[in-house]
């Protein structure tokens, strides 16, 4: 019978207290769930080594045992015949029926680990038996069920906007209500809308992460927009007015005179909304790109023949 080391299954400490083994549990179970890794049957026995370590390390009077059973482990090995992974038997007196729970007690009974019960190891099974309740060696007691993700795309204007969604997942539509501002793979969380848990465990959760799709008319970093505006010439020699469209509506703006190209403006809180912040908003630059005019007629072309003797420094 080969020792397992379950805190290193979960990548802890033996000092992790029951907040980070919860949490190590979680992330891994995401990342080995035979949903994400279909047809992986290395993802699958990780992901029963998991359970199995979970098992152990949430519930505080396994993990008592297991902790007394690895120190007496490492004795059990120092003995002559000992040692794990060689067939041997406990000698020297060692009392090793402290742990046992019998011959053939192992978990190895067929079970599933998405289903009611647990597949555990034979290891499980000889310190633990039906420590667990329920038959065959299957665990009653009730754990989380596995954590859903899904994606949601977004144009810029849903993303600024916010509001209800639909969103499908494993078959079935769910109306959430978006928070204006959300960001590009910003990721939130639904309780209880993931996979169901087991034994009468609570469900696990949705982590629906957002896509929001690039806009040809602005560049975003965080709460602040970019965006460049066309200028004639003319306007940028001789100073005017200009209408900008914004994503909360038409604002009118003032050119200096002799504006020269690529000139930003600030207008400020007209850019995106801050995220579950109500009323705060970012900026929106406004990159000025000059346009020279085109087909010239030739009047215009002896107007500008004109003005360029007056500045032939030009």
């Amino acid at each position: 019978m080969d020792y397992k080391d379950y805190y290193k299954v979960l990548g802890l400490e033996k000092s992790a207290t029951p907040e980070q083994i919860k949490k190590a549990y979680r992330k891994l179970a995401r990342q080995h769930h035979p949903d994400v890794n279909p047809n992986d049957k290395g993802a699958e026995q990780k992901f029963k080594e998991i359970n199995e370590a979970n098992e152990v390390l949430s519930d505080p009077e396994k993990r008592k045992k297991y902790d007394q059973f690895g120190a007496d482990w490492q004795r059990y090995q120092q003995q002559p015949g000992g040692g794990a992974g060689r067939g041997g038997q406990p000698g020297g007196g060692f009392d090793w029926s402290q742990y046992t729970q019998g011959q053939g007690g192992g978990f190895g009974g067929g079970g599933s680990p998405f289903g009611e019960g647990e597949d555990f190891s034979d290891f499980f099974g000889s310190l633990f038996g039906n420590m667990g309740g329920g038959g065959g060696g299957r665990t009653s007691r009730p754990g989380a069920g596995p954590d859903y993700q899904a994606e949601l795309e977004l144009s810029l204007e849903e993303a600024y906007q916010g509001g209800p969604r639909t969103i499908t997942v494993n078959g079935k539509n769910l109306r959430l209500t978006i928070a204006p501002g959300v960001a590009d793979g910003q990721t939130i969380r639904l309780r209880d809308q993931g996979g169901p848990g087991r034994n009468g465990g609570p469900n696990g959760a949705l982590l629906i992460t957002f896509r929001i799709r690039p806009d040809a008319r602005y560049a975003r970093t965080g709460d602040d927009l970019t965006q460049d505006v066309p200028v004639s010439i003319y306007k940028a020699l001789l100073g005017g007015e200009q209408t900008v469209e914004t994503l909360s509506g038409s604002v009118k703006i003032k050119i200096k005179p002799e504006t020269a190209n690529g000139t930003r403006l600030r207008l400020r809180g007209k850019g995106f909304p801050v995220y579950k912040k109500e009323g705060q908003f970012g900026d929106l630059y406004l990159r000025l790109n000059l346009t020279l005019p085109q087909n010239l007629t030739e009047p215009e072309k002896e107007l500008i023949q004109q003005l360029a003797a007056l500045r032939p420094e030009a």
